[in-house]
């Protein structure tokens, strides 16, 4: 089980919306090692967010088993899955989610404010993922003196700030160009090159294409790996 990241057991989610009933996930199984990189695809309805909502600790299966790191995370208290999401997992959205009254050093530590984290030790090693991320010059900007690839760039040092078992990225050149889509996919590249372990949430076949396995869903199962 060493070099198993995530682990799914008969993962199923059901939502009960009025008197309809909702098989949104039927049964999931699916392993993922540590180091590997992972495209999960899927039409609209797939099953493919509330999968990676699970796999993020932001929701819980109705039945089946979650291991991630070795930790039995399926059946947590909404408490643990807060420090389980604050210690294993950096998150990178489409939307970025930076604050615009931050500048960027201040949007990446602020998960070492969370944790406790002394402000000197804060500021130090979100100067040193700014830098890894290309935004050695743009530190003290804000978020609306950056263009949308830089501030991704932020996002993407933020998600890396409390180095994460896991990356997980939803549709991150959902609102970039195809050119700065193409430069932050190949920052995903140096990231995954460098040990990390990704799981991408994307619709486009051109992003998926950089990683190493693609996760195919449809109606609630995985359809092919």
């Amino acid at each position: 089980m060493s070099d198993v990241l995530i682990s799914l057991e008969s993962i199923k989610k059901t939502y009960v919306l009025g008197e309809q009933i909702v098989d949104a996930l039927k049964g999931v199984d699916l392993k993922i090692l540590k180091g590997e990189y992972i495209a999960l695809m899927g039409p609209s309805g797939s099953g493919k967010s509330t999968l990676m909502n699970i796999i993020g600790c932001l929701d819980t299966p109705s039945s089946g088993n979650y291991w991630l790191n070795g930790k039995e995370v399926s059946q947590m208290s909404d408490a643990h899955l807060s420090e389980v999401r604050n210690t294993e997992i950096g998150f990178v959205f489409q939307t970025f989610n930076l604050l615009n009254r931050l500048n960027a050093i201040d949007n990446v530590a602020l998960p070492l404010v969370y944790a406790g984290v002394p402000q000197n030790v804060r500021i130090e090693r979100a100067k040193i993922v700014l830098e890894k991320v290309g935004l050695k010059d743009r530190m003290n900007h804000k978020p609306n003196e950056l263009s949308g690839g830089q501030r991704q760039r932020v996002a993407v040092a933020r998600a890396l700030i409390n180095n994460p078992s896991l990356l997980l990225a939803d549709e991150p050149t959902g609102n970039l160009d195809t050119k700065t889509s193409y430069e932050i996919m190949a920052l995903f590249d140096e990231i995954h090159q460098s040990g990390n372990t990704i799981v991408l949430v994307t619709h486009e076949e051109d992003i998926a294409k950089h990683a190493k396995h693609i996760v195919r869903m449809r109606d609630g199962e995985i359809e092919k790996i």
